[in-house]
């Protein structure tokens, strides 16, 4: 019966292998490392997950987070809406009182033309009560 695939990966990552660091002019040896193929891959998994938890945290934490677009204080979102309204409020207001002045200088000048309601009310006819 031929070996699973499983037990043959894990085998080769459990392989150990040297790692020597050697002065190029002397040939001597300054550093040796024993590791297999699962200790480095632990290693760099652990070196991104702790560069990443530290970038996260560095946002999160300090006022870069403010950089961001989308993301501010509640109270800095909350002004930001009613300021919107105000400014919204205070166009509509400026435009009618724009019309208004327009208006009243061209009665002013002459140039208007007076439109003179000529709708036909229909009045009921009071009914008179003979006694």
């Amino acid at each position: 019966m031929p070996e699973s695939n499983t037990d043959t990966t894990f085998k080769r990552l459990r392989n150990r292998y040297r790692l020597v660091v050697m002065n190029d002019d002397s040939y001597e040896e300054v550093v040796t490392f024993k590791l297999s193929r699962l200790s480095v891959y632990i290693g760099l998994s652990t070196i991104f997950v702790v560069l990443t938890s530290l970038t996260v945290a560095l946002i999160v934490f300090t006022p870069l987070k403010l950089y961001i677009p989308g993301y501010g204080s509640v109270s800095a979102t909350r002004e930001l809406r009613q300021l919107k309204m105000r400014t919204d409020s205070l166009e509509q207001a400026m435009e009618f009182k724009d019309k208004y002045l327009q208006s009243i200088k061209s009665v002013l000048q002459g140039d208007a033309t007076v439109k003179l309601d000529t709708t036909s009310l229909n009045i009921p006819a009071t009914e008179t009560t003979t006694d």
